[in-house]
């Protein structure tokens, strides 16, 4: 192999590993979607804020989940009322495990246009007068895409839930 043909697929690796690392937890767009994840879950999930949680979706959001299948966003809108912020006796709570969060950009034209957000979630109970309790663990993985200059979740996947 000519040493010409050597440097172009070494500069063409190198160069695919630049653009396609995660982000590191110290740069401003990591912090961007520390904040959107806390709008999904802590505000949404957690504190059944259904208006901020509904701001930061596509219109055309895709939600797959391993057990309970697809919803398009009013089914998903729907299933957060009528599940997950119907009962303040038994109220699932969402926890980001520590140092789970991995964030990758995407580029097109050298221009950001979206981002993989990739994770482990803890999933727990909060009844009155007792401590909250583990009921699970699942994987997540969330394509946010910039529309103006507004990040909107548009495909969501959670999968591999694990009961504790």
């Amino acid at each position: 192999m000519k040493t010409s043909h050597v440097v172009v697929i070494l500069v063409t690796l190198i160069s695919f590993g630049s653009t396609s690392a995660q982000e590191l937890v110290t740069s401003e767009l990591y912090a961007t979607f520390i904040k959107k994840d806390s709008i999904l879950f802590d505000a949404g999930f957690n504190n059944c804020d259904l208006v901020a949680l509904e701001k930061v979706l596509a219109e055309d959001l895709e939600f797959y989940h391993d057990v309970g299948g697809f919803q398009d966003k009013a089914m998903f809108m729907k299933a957060m009322k009528e599940n997950i912020c119907s009962s303040p006796a038994r109220k699932p709570i969402r926890k980001l495990t520590p140092n789970t969060l991995k964030i990758y950009p995407l580029y097109q034209n050298k221009e950001l246009y979206g981002v993989i957000q990739e994770g482990v979630h803890e999933f727990h109970i909060q009844e009155p007068n007792k401590e909250l309790y583990q009921t699970g663990t699942a994987l997540f993985s969330i394509l946010w895409l910039k529309e103006a200059d507004n990040w909107k979740a548009k495909r969501v996947y959670s999968y591999h839930h694990q009961a504790k």
